[in-house]
């Protein structure tokens, strides 16, 4: 399906989307690009459905062409203070104050937003797969969020945040098991298997 260059038809529309939600560990990343109208790119898509190396690519094709972009973290100690929803909505808000050029209109991946600086906004249920802007927005946030895993790896190889970036894959948790939680998981979540079962 290709992707939409607008949903408003404002000049500057800023699309965000945030990459990290469900891990156990480290920050949630959030991304905000305004891309230019005529804005078109063959691979560009939600970045979960583009491998590792077509994010790596992209990366600089939209930082290159697009006309505002920012990224901002909120890191565990936070999301563990606010919630994951009130700190993915907070990178996102982070995201958009880093942006050069100020957007008249905002589009949202997901469900929940809250208003930023009284500039008129629509929250789109996958809208990664559905406009370019969001879709860039997404892949800035994975690719820095990655890069961010990666580089705490080499601090705390036991867990493979290399391979499985902080998810809550089967290695990971059995990682918590076998060394315990080092300061970047994420406490107030279900860190290991056994927390879901209730002894009777």
């Amino acid at each position: 399906m290709m992707l939409k260059s607008q949903f408003s038809k404002q000049e500057f529309e800023a699309g965000t989307d945030e990459a990290g939600r469900g891990c156990l560990a480290g920050p949630v990343v959030a991304a905000a690009v305004i891309l230019p109208q005529e804005f078109k790119h063959e691979l560009l898509n939600d970045s979960k459905q583009l491998t590792e190396k077509q994010r790596l690519l992209l990366k600089p094709i939209i930082e290159k062409e697009a006309l505002a972009f920012g990224v901002a973290y909120v890191y565990q100690e936070e999301i563990d203070a606010i919630n994951i929803l009130n700190a993915s909505i907070l990178a996102m808000h982070k995201s958009l104050d880093k942006l050069k050029v100020t957007p008249n209109f905002i589009i949202v991946d997901g469900n929940k937003f809250k208003e930023y600086k009284d500039i008129p906004h629509q929250a789109i249920v996958k809208g990664d797969s559905k406009y370019l802007s969001i879709a860039a927005a997404s892949v800035l946030a994975k690719t820095y969020r990655d890069a961010y895993m990666e580089n705490i790896h080499n601090d705390f190889p036991n867990y493979n945040w290399k391979k499985n970036k902080g998810y809550p894959t089967k290695e990971h948790r059995q990682a918590i098991k076998d060394h315990g939680v080092n300061l970047h998981h994420r406490k107030t979540y279900k860190l290991l298997e056994s927390q879901y079962s209730l002894k009777l």
